[in-house]
C-alpha cells in the first residue's frame, strides 16, 4: 500500500533548531509519484516549510497515532500558492469528499462575518 493510500499521515516538519513537529494530514496522490495536502497559508507548517522543506510522512490515525509495524517515508515539501495549488485541493475533494463537504460551512460562516477569503494554499510532497 503507497502512503498516499493512506487516510491519514502524520506529517513531520522541523523548526529552525531542529526539532521536529509532528501533525496529521489528510494525503492525496499527484502526478509522477508525489503527494499532496491542503493547508492555510499561515499555518505553522506552512512556515515550517519554507525553512526547511525536508519532511517525513508516516501512517497514522486521525489523531496522530502512528499506526504499529508502517515506517516513515521522507520527502521533499514545496508550498503552493494560487492557481499552482488547485490541482491539489481538487484531488483533496475527490478524495474526502464527504470531510470537505464540512468544511463548507465554515467557509460560509467566514463570509458571513465578512473575513476575507484566504489564498489558495497546498502543499506537494516530492517522495524520496
Amino acid at each position: 500500500m503507497a502512503i498516499t493510500d493512506e487516510k491519514y499521515v502524520l506529517l513531520t516538519t522541523f523548526r529552525k533548531n531542529g526539532d521536529a513537529v509532528p501533525t496529521p494530514v489528510w494525503i492525496v496522490p499527484l502526478p509522477g509519484g508525489a503527494a499532496g495536502f491542503t493547508t492555510e497559508d499561515g499555518s505553522g507548517k506552512v512556515k515550517r516549510i519554507r525553512n526547511n522543506p525536508q519532511v517525513t510522512l508516516q501512517p497514522c490515525s486521525v489523531r496522530g497515532a502512528v499506526k504499529e509495524g508502517s515506517v516513515a517515508v521522507d520527502g521533499t515539501a514545496e508550498v503552493l500558492l494560487g492557481e499552482a495549488a488547485l490541482p491539489v485541493r481538487a484531488a483533496v475533494r475527490r478524495k474526502y469528499s464527504v470531510m470537505t463537504s464540512l468544511f463548507k460551512v465554515a467557509a460560509l460562516w467566514r463570509k458571513v462575518r465578512r473575513k476575507p477569503e484566504p489564498e489558495e494554499c497546498a502543499v506537494r510532497i516530492t517522495l524520496a
